[in-house]
């Protein structure tokens, strides 16, 4: 057996329901299936998100008070007023700035742009920004990307005379700011789409401010819409879709300039170039230093600049991985040591030094490590606060737990999945109480990683016209995810590791008629877990590989089980201390049925697991789900079977260590007894001592073949033997070879080395499944 990592959740659907709209809409049933799991039900819903060439962007009108703040826009731009956008420091908030910058600029205002840092200053708006920019002359600021919290800033510009327009997406409060206007799709009843981020809104006031659709802007738009991790459906599908073309085509310096430096070709550029690529190294300025820079970057027109900005932000970007790494490391070890996740559920860490620009990424890969929410502060002693980020796990909504726990935290914000708050040093560990409090109702299920199944197939469905029509539902993302496809029980032809440290896994599948390549990035280990007979289960994202101008489908594999016992041949082993190192020691039980062959194995150091069959026969010890090494042969066939009623391992391993090799030495047949027999009649005595090696060369037999079978004559009473010299029996009776337990102990062996030591490898699994199944049929030599 191999268990899976996660718990394969599984979508239901109709089979006919995917066969009529297989065939109304000229797609795969396995395309068919997934925009039915993702509730696409009628036709025209479904033909409108496959080809949404004809599709348009809302109304920017329909958002409650847009038509009041560009009235107050277009104001201050015939009266030349000082325009301040007021931005974030992430990539969402830096393309929001930018976009809405670029707008004004274009309709003549005298615009500039101001991101508070994110160290000196903290998130979102700011009353020492405030009062700067009303001393240096700006009577209109619009926020982006934040401000829908800035209850207190937006008193401070209204006393100041300075007009505050809030543009924003995150969750509103309780208690709204009292600013000039505020465009915020959840407060927009009207406006058919909820789920903008922060760009996404920002280019619906420039949308209403050109009284068009600002087609320009969409590569700027696209950055921040995929980066957020936003919902990509309706109008943020449209805004990627529509971005995305406009990227792959882009002549802005700063775009071309983080192309290069991120080794991009910009005619490939997709959803994850932006997402693993682009929206990391922008967001790595704000996170370590000052944001300007990247504003900078976007909207430079000179070249030269923008390859000098681009390679400032690249090293940032590297530097903000090192940082990221290390503060991970002595996070898990904060967790391990003094807040496990068996008796926490949500994990709070706080340590001084950590650096809150991206300790949201290090909440995220405990999230990913240990599957609880978590959130992740950076201490400032000086100010005895905890600042920080948060990343929750499915079932676990942050914004509404965090909002009961508001009276100790006085700045927070976010959505149900992540968050940002600061609060007093001293709460943190009554944070930490509340949380975990108000998890205890997340059940153990819930708190098991979940990988969601959008379809199961067989091997021959995953072809390269299913995998070309997967595309037409890209771009994915929050949402919309990339299709993952879980394959039960598929038969292996072949696996192996690749990779120049060998990290990475090659699978083959075979189907009827087809076979299915599967590539693991990080899955080299499963070579060694993964029996050659098995039939595996795996669950990945189903793709088009392209070499010398060949296109196949390749599935991207994200977990793996297989669901029977698994026999793992060590018959020709070498180094078994090391290999036994490999596997879990919980789950190991070493077997002996001679308890000196641990000694002579040299396995001192496995104790713990050894058992010997004794023990397993009055009870002491199960086998069942275990990993069972049989470290050398049993004296028997049944001795086995006796063992394995204990309960039958998940794998076993077998060594069969055996000191003596039956099979090859030389075995005396029934006329070589006829010939002894005779031989000892006519001469009545004969010494062993002294003239056995004479009979010996004389027949060409081995000294083992005759002690052999003068033992079977003494054990049936043929002969007596007293000191080396043998004596027929003055009456013999007629008896069988069988009867003697030497003879039949011999042949035993015989079977035994047959079945266990030198069978093959189907022979071998065969007969062990037997064992299990009941079949198992055992008849004597």
């Amino acid at each position: 057996m191999l268990q899976a990592k996660t718990r394969w959740k599984q979508k239901q659907g109709d089979e006919e329901s995917v066969r009529q709209l297989s065939r109304a809409i000229g797609v795969t049933p396995l395309v068919a299936s997934l925009l039915l799991g993702r509730g696409w039900r009628t036709e025209e819903e479904i033909t409108a998100f496959l080809y949404n060439d004809r599709q348009t962007f809302h109304d920017p009108y329909l958002l409650e008070h847009m038509d009041r703040a560009v009235e107050r826009i277009r104001r201050a731009v015939e009266g030349g007023e000082q325009i301040l956008v007021y931005g974030d420091y992430d990539a969402d908030g830096v393309s929001s700035t930018s976009v809405l910058l670029l707008a004004l600029q274009e309709l003549g205002a005298d615009a500039e742009f101001y991101i508070p840092n994110r160290f000196t200053e903290g998130y979102g708006p700011n009353a020492e920004a405030f009062r700067w920019a009303q001393r240096a002359g700006f009577s209109l600021i619009i926020t982006v990307d934040t401000g829908i919290s800035a209850v207190n800033e937006a008193q401070l510009a209204k006393d100041l005379g300075v007009d505050l327009i809030i543009t924003d997406h995150h969750e509103p409060p309780p208690q709204l700011p009292e600013a000039y206007a505020i465009i915020h799709p959840k407060l927009s009843p009207r406006y058919p789409f909820h789920e903008l981020a922060g760009v996404g809104v920002a280019f619906k006031l420039a949308h209403a401010l050109l009284e068009r659709v600002p087609e320009h802007l969409l590569d700027l738009a696209v950055l921040g819409t995929v980066a957020d991790l936003v919902a990509l459906q309706d109008e943020n599908r449209l805004l990627v879709k529509r971005g995305l073309e406009k990227l792959r085509a882009t002549k802005r310096p700063g775009y071309q300039a983080l192309f290069k430096v991120a080794d991009l070709s910009q005619k490939d550029l997709n959803e994850e170039s932006v997402g693993f690529a682009i929206g990391p190294r922008i967001n790595a300025v704000g996170r370590l230093e000052d944001a300007a820079p990247a504003v900078h970057l976007l909207l430079s027109e000179d070249p030269e600049e923008a390859w000098e900005l681009a390679q400032e932000i690249d090293s940032l970007n590297k530097q903000r991985q090192e940082i990221v790494q290390q503060i991970a490391e002595e996070a898990i070890r904060e967790i391990e040591q003094h807040y496990p996740p068996e008796t926490n559920r949500v994990l709070v860490v706080a340590k001084e030094g950590w650096n809150v620009g991206v300790i949201g990424i290090v909440a995220s890969k405990l999230v990913e490590r240990f599957y609880r929410p978590a959130i992740v502060l950076g201490i400032d002693r000086d100010k005895g606060i905890a600042k920080g980020s948060a990343r929750s796990i499915e079932g676990f909504d942050l914004f509404a737990n965090l909002s009961d726990c508001r009276d100790i935290l006085p700045h927070f914000g976010g959505h149900t999945m992540a968050a940002g708050m600061t609060l007093q040093l001293e709460h943190v560990d009554e944070l930490r109480s509340r949380l975990n409090e108000l998890a205890k109702q997340l059940t153990e299920e819930e708190l098991t990683p979940v990988t969601p199944v959008d379809a199961v197939c067989r091997v021959e469905e995953l072809t390269l016209k299913a995998a070309e029509e997967l595309q037409l539902l890209a771009p994915f993302g929050m949402g919309n995810p990339k299709p993952r496809i879980q394959v039960e029980n598929a038969a292996v032809e072949s696996i192996r590791q690749i990779g120049a440290d060998s990290t990475h896994l090659k699978l083959v599948l075979k189907g009827e008629g087809a076979r299915l390549d599967v590539v693991g990035f990080g899955f080299g280990y499963l070579a060694d877990e993964i029996a050659p007979s098995s039939a595996v289960s795996l669950v990945g994202e189903l793709g088009i590989n392209e070499w010398n101008n060949h296109r196949k489908p390749q599935l991207m594999l994200q977990d793996a089980a297989v669901r029977q016992w698994q026999l793992f041949d060590w018959r020709s082993v070498k180094g078994l201390a090391r290999q036994l190192a490999s596997l879990p020691a919980d789950k190991l039980k070493l077997v002996c049925f001679e308890e000196e062959t641990a000694v002579k194995l040299g396995l001192a150091d496995y104790r713990v697991q050894l058992v010997t069959a004794e023990q397993i026969g009055t009870g002491a010890v199960s086998l069942e789900n275990s990993y069972t090494v049989l470290l050398d042969l049993p004296p028997s066939l049944q001795a086995l079977k006796d063992v394995m009623q204990s309960g039958f391992p998940a794998r076993i391993y077998t060594v069969f260590h055996r000191e003596t090799e039956h099979l090859f030495s030389t075995i005396p047949t029934r006329d070589h007894f006829k010939w002894y027999y005779s031989f000892l009649r006519q001469r009545g005595t004969f010494s062993l001592t002294e003239q056995g090696e004479q009979l010996c060369r004389h027949k060409g037999w081995s000294k083992d073949t005759v002690n052999f079978m003068t033992q079977v004559f003494f054990e049936l009473e043929f002969v007596t033997i007293k000191n080396g010299v043998i004596y027929m029996s003055p009456s013999i009776q007629k008896r069988d070879l069988t009867e003697s337990k030497t003879y039949r102990g011999k042949f035993e062996q015989l079977q035994l080395e047959k079945e266990l030591v030198y069978s093959s490898y189907p022979q071998l699994q065969a007969w062990l499944d037997g064992i299990r199944t009941g079949a198992y049929i055992h008849e004597e030599a």
